[in-house]
């Protein structure tokens, strides 16, 4: 019989009656569930004495469970662990996810443990798993039913998650938009677009102290700039941004959604007639996705333009030859980043 030793304490064996070191041990088995031939990993107790296997309540229970989460796995359903983690990634109590999803007040309990859920059951807590959204909505129809300081908890992490997916979701969109461009690499300055580089190329333009009156129209010029310089000088971009020649300059595909991302200091400020969107950070901050050169170039681009005002930018970049000769709405190929001004 082939056992794992998962340890060994000297202890009372109860299958000999006799104080002596007892091995935990782990053993393949093989059992039926439900008509189902599943493989497992039972643990029990080892008495060299009696060279016998055997279990106290606590590893009856345990070797259960692993029956059912094997057939679960066969089966395609959430495990005990996988249900449990869900749970856990919300905060919430086993009775209290119940109160959300109309179930019986000990259902979770019984799936975590001893019980194996239904396919329809098991297709709801995966949905719940994957959309925060929904569990909010569950929540909100569920406020009265629960305790007010559970309420507010469960509220507070949802909306984290429910932020984070969004942001998830939100790169999923870029990127998507980004497929079409990946077969030519003149179009993203030989690089492959990394959203967590232009975050950071935002964020480090937007604590610059050097970089005054930071409006969207002045960022996209500062990053064109930057992507181009680099790709000048160690031919390949920063970012992987793509970046079309529009009416005030270059202006990079997707750009209404990278100022949503997450991290992004954007303030939507009302002008009036309008709204602008302007970035600032307060503060020294980290810039994981930026290595060292990549901050130099950029502190070269915002030395030359970062006091410019927004009219004077855009006037400076029409005169380059990657506007004068891209036709309007093209994309900017970046063999022209050879003739900068800067």
């Amino acid at each position: 019989m082939d056992m794992k030793v998962i340890r060994s304490e000297k202890r009372l064996c109860t299958c000999c009656m006799e104080e002596h070191e007892v091995k935990t041990v782990r053993v393949m088995e093989r059992a039926s569930f439900k008509n189902v031939q599943v493989d497992y990993e039972a643990t029990y107790f080892f008495c060299d004495a009696a060279e016998e296997l055997y279990m106290n309540e606590s590893q009856i229970q345990e070797n259960d469970i692993a029956i059912k989460d094997a057939y679960r796995r066969k089966q395609r359903l959430l495990t005990s662990k996988d249900i449990n983690v869900i749970r856990e990634k919300y905060g919430i109590s086993q009775s209290d996810l119940c109160i959300l999803l109309g179930w019986g007040g000990k259902t979770i309990t019984r799936y975590e443990t001893h019980q194996v859920q239904d396919k329809a059951h098991d297709t709801i807590l995966k949905k719940l798993n994957q959309d925060p959204q929904w569990f909010l909505d569950l929540l909100i129809e569920a406020k009265n039913n629960l305790l007010a300081e559970s309420y507010r908890r469960y509220l507070e992490i949802a909306t984290v998650l429910y932020e984070n997916d969004q942001d998830r979701y939100l790169r999923k969109a870029i990127e998507a938009k980004y497929a079409r461009y990946q077969s030519n690499q003149m179009f993203q300055g030989n690089a492959v677009l990394s959203l967590d580089k232009v975050v950071d190329v935002i964020r480090y333009f937007a604590a610059s102290t050097g970089v005054t009156s930071l409006y969207k129209v002045k960022l996209m010029k500062l990053m064109w700039y930057s992507d181009a310089l680099s790709y000048k000088k160690r031919g390949s971009a920063i970012t992987g941004l793509v970046y079309q020649a529009l009416p005030m300059g270059a202006v990079p595909i997707g750009h209404d959604s990278i100022i949503d991302l997450s991290g992004v200091p954007c303030e939507e400020v009302d002008m009036g007639e309008t709204n602008a969107y302007y970035f600032n950070l307060q503060g020294g901050s980290d810039y994981p996705a930026l290595n060292e050169e990549d901050k130099r170039i950029m502190d070269f681009v915002i030395a030359r333009l970062g006091r410019m005002s927004k009219d004077e930018i855009v006037a400076f970049m029409h005169k380059e030859q990657a506007y004068t000769k891209t036709a309007y709405k093209d994309i900017i190929l970046f063999k022209y980043a050879e003739s900068l001004q800067i």
